[in-house]
Parts: structure tokens; C-alpha cells; sequence
């Protein structure tokens, strides 16, 4: 039996904490689909296309690893493509409360045996998310080393290119 896993999220920018999740898990299962999740209540600062084309360039390294988009409910997904597993990243206990939840919603909407996977992140990325690195580097910080090298050039070049 391939085991088959989704690592989803938006993705505005992937972050290094992202990334690692990602590599870890490429180690655990036959292959994991990175879920670039389109989210019409969020404003992103990057297009999807970017989003994905970040995503692809930045995983490249990795052979059982590919970038698909998905919107709606991630359960509807899941069940579509039969995941095996559901990988979500952990950084700190508030995180868990609430991936807990949504863990458990969704084991209720998944019609397979697909099981949500919780991984901690590295403690040297536990401070990051991408809505903080998108504001510090909006007012502008310094945001190098918690993106990947391709991310932050994308990054840098369109703030730049909005003021």
C-alpha cells in the first residue's frame, strides 16, 4: 500500500518552519502533496500562482513531492485524492488547541482511514509564521533566514515594487 500524505496551507509566504515540515515528512510517506489552499476570505500578498510557483521551486530537491491547489473543504480533498495522512506542523500549545479541533472535525468528514499526523516544529522555527514574517518585512525588517533564499527574493521584489 503507498502512503500518501497532504501538507496544506496558504502558503503566503512558505517559511523555512514550512520547509522543514515538508522534508521531514517527505521521509515518512511515498509522497506527500504540498495543498496550496485557495482561501477567498484571506487577501494574500502573494498570487496563487506564485504561491505554487514558490512552493515547487523551494521542494524541487525533494522527488516524492508535488504542489497541487485546492479551496473549499480540506476533508473534500482528502477524500477525493484518498490521502493517506493529513501532516499539520506544531509550534506551540496554541497551536495545538487549535489543530485539535480541526483534527477532529475533520476525522468526522474524512470517509477513508485517513489520520492526522502532527508534527513539532523545530524549535529553531517555532517563533515563525507567515503573517508575522509578511509584516515585518512590509515595515521593512529583516526577514533573512526564516525563507527559504527564492521565497525571500520573491518577497522582497514585490514590496518593493508596491511602494
Amino acid at each position: 500500500m503507498t502512503r500518501t500524505a497532504l501538507y496544506a496551507g496558504s502558503f503566503d509566504p512558505i517559511t523555512r518552519g514550512h520547509l522543514d515540515i515538508i522534508e521531514r515528512a517527505s521521509h515518512m510517506f511515498d509522497s506527500i502533496t504540498v495543498g496550496v489552499l485557495v482561501n477567498n476570505s484571506k487577501v494574500p500578498l502573494l498570487t496563487l500562482d506564485e504561491r505554487m510557483d514558490i512552493v515547487q521551486k523551494v521542494t524541487s530537491h525533494l522527488s516524492n513531492v508535488e504542489v497541487e491547489c485546492f479551496g473549499g473543504l480540506l476533508a473534500d480533498y482528502v477524500n477525493q485524492k484518498k490521502f493517506s495522512a493529513v501532516i499539520r506542523g506544531l509550534r506551540a500549545t496554541t497551536d495545538f488547541e487549535y489543530e485539535i479541533q480541526m483534527a477532529q472535525m475533520n476525522d468526522r468528514l474524512f470517509t477513508g482511514d485517513t489520520e492526522t499526523i502532527f508534527l513539532m516544529t523545530n524549535p529553531e522555527y517555532s517563533f515563525i509564521s507567515s503573517s508575522l514574517v509578511k509584516e515585518v518585512a512590509s515595515l521593512g525588517g529583516d526577514v533573512q533566514g526564516l525563507l527559504p533564499g527564492y521565497a525571500l527574493d520573491v518577497i522582497t521584489r514585490k514590496l518593493r515594487n508596491r511602494k
